[in-house]
């Protein structure tokens, strides 16, 4: 029996990660052409959500259906999680119910915990490190529309969270340039610099990290932003507001970027604060087509670690 696959970082799937984005295009016409395609039919996801979702739990929720497959949905407050159980026993329940395990967490360390003593994948759905999901379908996106990935330059602007840190690790990876343009009190972690740069060092890619967000987007392919108050930070709003205020996507720091940069934004967006109307909106904007592809993305996710296809 083949060992277990995780998905905690994107780098878990770093030898695979181009397979994977063409198996979402692939599961994407077929859904698109009304096929029915159900390989995990008989299969289940447990989620576990410690955080809000709309798009993570939608997502995988439909995603698994459309699979064959079926979801359950849980949160800490509707188990024993939180009456005192474990993490680790929590997962080897769940494991003997299940075949995968998808988990929105507040703690990487409890991420970590428990893929360690699950027996079935466990499915990085966010954590405070990274978002692994979310930038798989993101890239799928910029492929769909531009035909390639490789050689062109995104340029995230904002908080270095941890959408950041997955898409310094997940560009190089596929042969983007990845430039991050934030505040020098905000940037990605610098383990996730450290480990981009070397993969960049083999795809002949660079990861670049600067101050002037202006910097960062010029003569970018795609222009990326996420919110600056993310959750759990609601006490630090005004404060993290005034200090990326410099860094929102206009029309003014656009006009920095090629003239046919696409405009990307994970969702949800806080409209007059990290990016405009005008832009969020604009024909450069590929934001709900980001959000649409997290279905496809997800499928892929999912039958590659459930099924190994």
């Amino acid at each position: 029996m083949a060992a277990k696959r995780d998905l905690l970082s994107i780098i878990d799937v770093e030898r695979d990660l181009v397979g994977i984005l063409e198996l979402a295009g692939n599961l994407k016409n077929r859904t698109r052409a009304g096929e029915t395609f159900e390989p995990l039919r008989g299969r289940t996801l447990a989620m576990i959500f410690e955080k809000a979702s709309t798009r993570t739990r939608v997502s995988f929720e439909v995603g698994m259906s459309q699979l064959g497959g079926h979801a359950v949905n849980l949160s800490p407050q509707d188990t024993q999680l939180g009456r005192g159980e474990t993490i680790a026993d929590t997962a080897k329940v769940l494991s003997r119910y299940v075949d995968a395990i998808m988990y929105r967490a507040y703690r990487h360390e409890d991420m970590v915990e428990l893929a360690r003593n699950a027996t079935v994948p466990v499915i990085n759905g966010l954590d405070n490190i990274e978002h692994p999901c979310q930038i798989i379908s993101d890239l799928f996106t910029v492929l769909e529309v531009r035909k390639k990935l490789k050689g062109l330059k995104i340029a995230y602007v904002g908080d270095g969270n941890n959408v950041c840190n997955s898409l310094v690790l997940g560009a190089p990876i596929v042969g983007a340039h990845i430039s991050v343009g934030c505040p020098p009190s905000s940037r990605p972690d610098p383990w996730v610099v450290e480990e981009g740069k070397r993969i960049a060092a083999g795809t002949d890619s660079h990861v670049q990290i600067v101050s002037d967000p202006k910097e960062a987007v010029a003569g970018a392919d795609v222009v990326y932003t996420d919110v600056w108050v993310s959750m759990g930070m609601e006490k630090e709003k005004l404060e993290r507001e005034k200090l990326f205020r410099p860094y929102q996507v206009n029309s003014a720091l656009m006009k920095h970027a090629k003239e046919d940069a696409l405009v990307m934004h994970c969702l949800p967006a806080h409209r007059g604060l990290e990016i405009t109307d005008d832009v969020i909106d604009g024909p450069q904007s590929v934001v709900f087509d980001q959000a649409e592809n997290r279905l496809h993305a997800q499928k892929a996710i999912l039958l590659r670690l459930i099924s190994g296809t």
